[in-house]
């Protein structure tokens, strides 16, 4: 059978671009893997909607997902449908393990020296209930500065990818500031988008702060699941795609071709337009 035609074996899943890291280093780690992702861009941003509307919009993209591809494991690559409603989707999905995305607070709490930690991301992500008792349970000991920050979010979706070193430098710094302001010696990307950010983001905090994400922890996390449940998916599929192929609920023509540009510039394939 053409390879075209199996399953994947990892889907992802954020409300945009933010996850394509998580399935580059998910990659890099198990290089025969087939992964294939999809962008809930008709629903950006997911971080500004009430958790009914989180939760109704992912199980939706959940259902493409697997009527399209139907995975042996889904990581949901995006922080805010991870602390808001990856418990709901587990149970909607009973029959596909689902991995969630959760900020790396634990991480910080080991890392931090001065117990001072910055925790960037959606707004939704910062007031969720499962972040806070996050922090209670692994860093109770810090103190933790939260900033939620829409806008940020938005750049990296929409202008991230055709902008300068020196923009990218601009837009960054406004967060890096408040935490530094803060005496934070650690800031959290709690958000999967700003993984994209990651580099830029440290180059502007500095050696005196380090910032962290996730995608190591939730590629090793995606990893185990897989292995333990052991199942083997082999039917043709409706819809075949090629490894890594990049799709999007919606997409504008101007839209589309950012969304080209970053899949050449990451050399992965775009996928188009899945509804």
């Amino acid at each position: 059978m053409n390879s075209d035609f199996n399953c994947a074996d990892f889907a992802f899943l954020d409300s945009g671009t933010g996850g394509i890291p998580y399935m580059l280093a998910l990659k890099k780690k198990q290089p025969l893997a087939r992964c294939v992702y999809l962008g809930d861009t008709a629903h950006f941003p997911y971080g500004e909607k009430s958790v009914e509307e989180i939760t109704e919009c992912a199980a939706k993209a959940v259902s493409l997902i697997i009527k399209n591809w139907n995975p042996k494991t889904l990581i949901i690559a995006c922080n805010t449908i991870s602390v808001t409603a990856l418990d709901r989707l587990r149970s909607i999905f009973p029959k596909l393990p689902i991995v969630g995305t959760v900020p790396a607070i634990k991480l910080a709490a080991k890392v931090t020296k001065n117990k001072k930690i910055g925790f960037l991301a959606t707004n939704a992500s910062v007031n969720s209930p499962y972040s806070k008792k996050l922090i209670e349970d692994f860093a109770g000991d810090c103190h933790i500065f939260s900033r939620g920050d829409p806008k940020l979010v938005d750049f990296i979706e929409k202008d991230f990818f055709t902008a300068t070193y020196e923009q990218k430098k601009a837009c960054v710094k406004p967060a890096v500031d408040y935490f530094k302001s803060c005496g934070c010696d650690v800031i959290i990307l709690g958000c999967t988008h700003f993984t994209h950010i990651a580099e830029i983001m440290q180059d502007v905090a500095g050696e005196d702060i380090k910032v962290i994400d996730s995608r190591e922890g939730v590629s090793n996390q995606a990893i185990r699941v897989e292995s333990a449940d052991g199942h083997k998916k082999t039917a043709a599929l409706e819809k075949p795609f090629r490894d890594l192929s990049f799709f999007v609920t919606e997409a504008s023509p101007s839209e589309e071709k950012e969304y080209r540009l970053l899949c050449e510039r990451l050399n992965i394939p775009w996928g188009g337009i899945s509804l």
